[in-house]
């Protein structure tokens, strides 16, 4: 009996090219080969039926999914419950997120985290907020929202050995540069986000050590003639990657094409679904910590002001929106949702490609982008 399999039946893309008439041989947890469809193998045998084989979506920022919400119920649990739902839309790693919380909310998180490491499709923890600005405060709750100290990092420090990746949101006016940089030092992934931050203090905080930018467009200074803020920085700052909500109401279609045209590398654009609790399930609102009710409408989430809390998005609609609504070629999008984001948090050497020695994370996707099925780890977590 071998564990070895080949996925033979559909177009295969790598993360860089496509290959037609050809296997995906897997072996165990991991890619062995891209093989021509008849060459001969001892790997078991398995036709899928037309479609592609594409990597598997990476999530870097989501709250909720199937009902459970990790602000709500900051546990093992509620992870295995988010991780299981977002298979179903070709999610084959993410990073559950805490919003803005109470301290012992986060500690709760962090422990979860710390349990979670047999769970598929969990890479780590994603702790947006406390420390961020309260003039871009968006749905976080102000109360909660307060600069960074000592004992704060600390925490992060020493509980960053228990993740494989540890993301923090943070503003530059709530956190200092010596603090980003020894959160860097620490291995910990330090975004801008929710800053009204100029341009400035932003390309300080990404020279002490920031490497990414939080939700594109949203929750931060815009970009103006005079000054940039951290939109500009974002596109500005080769060394920045950021993450874009592609759902056609957090950002308008024309701002994300002129966004990727503008955004200088090696950094990338990259999608998020921002989840909430609702995605996966027919519920038509949810309350956040501190009784604020959200309500899904329109393929968006709002408190009764209409701020936006969230997003009611999966990562295969964001695909399909960059690619149907933008125009971008798939396999670009797909990049989007897989190498991008995996290379945002270090990780590139493991995920976001189909080659040999990389894991086996993949998603059968059908000619219509419908997912068909999602492997985790070389086992099958989601069969349409």
């Amino acid at each position: 009996m071998t564990d070895r399999i080949a996925y033979t039946g559909a177009r295969i893309f790598d993360g860089e090219a496509w290959w037609d008439r050809s296997a995906l041989v897997v072996n165990g947890e991991r890619i062995e080969a891209i093989i021509a469809a008849d060459s001969p193998t001892d790997a078991k045998r398995v036709p899928v039926g037309g479609g592609m084989l594409v990597p598997g979506f990476i999530d870097l920022q989501i709250n909720g999914a199937g009902g459970a919400s990790f602000n709500a119920a900051p546990t093992r649990d509620t992870i295995a419950t988010m991780c299981t739902t977002v298979a179903r839309f070709g999610t084959t790693a993410l990073l559950p997120t805490l919003m803005t919380d109470t301290p012992q909310t986060t500690r709760d998180a962090l422990a979860a985290g710390a349990a979670a490491s047999d769970i598929p499709g969990f890479l780590g923890l994603h702790l947006e907020g406390p420390h961020l600005s309260l003039a871009r405060k968006g749905a976080h709750d102000p109360a909660l929202i307060r600069p960074m100290e000592e004992d704060d990092l600390l925490l992060l420090v020493e509980e960053r050995s228990n993740l494989p990746v540890l993301l923090v949101t943070v503003a530059p006016e709530t956190v200092t540069a010596n603090q980003i940089t020894r959160l860097k030092e620490a291995g910990i992934v330090v975004s801008i986000g929710h800053s009204d931050a100029s341009y400035a203090k932003v390309k300080a905080a990404a020279e002490a050590g920031a490497s990414m930018v939080t939700h594109l467009f949203n929750a931060q200074s815009q970009l103006g003639n005079r000054a940039p803020g951290v939109v500009g920085a974002a596109l500005e700052l080769g060394s920045l990657s950021a993450g874009l909500i592609a759902d056609g109401v957090h950002v308008d279609a024309a701002a994300i094409a002129i966004a990727l045209r503008a955004k200088r590398g090696p950094g990338h654009i990259f999608l998020v679904s921002d989840a909430m609790s609702p995605v996966g399930t027919d519920a038509q609102q949810f309350e956040l910590p501190g009784g604020r009710m959200v309500y899904r409408k329109d393929g968006a989430l709002r408190l009764a002001d209409g701020t936006l809390a969230g997003a009611d998005l999966t990562m295969i609609d964001a695909v399909a929106f960059m690619h149907r609504t933008l125009g971008l070629p798939l396999e670009e999008a797909l990049r989007m949702a897989s190498l991008y984001p995996a290379e945002a948090v270090g990780m590139h050497h493991e995920r976001g490609k189909l080659q040999p020695g990389m894991r086996a994370d993949f998603v059968h996707l059908g000619e219509g982008l419908e997912v068909r099925a999602t492997i985790i780890g070389g086992a099958t977590a989601f069969a349409a």
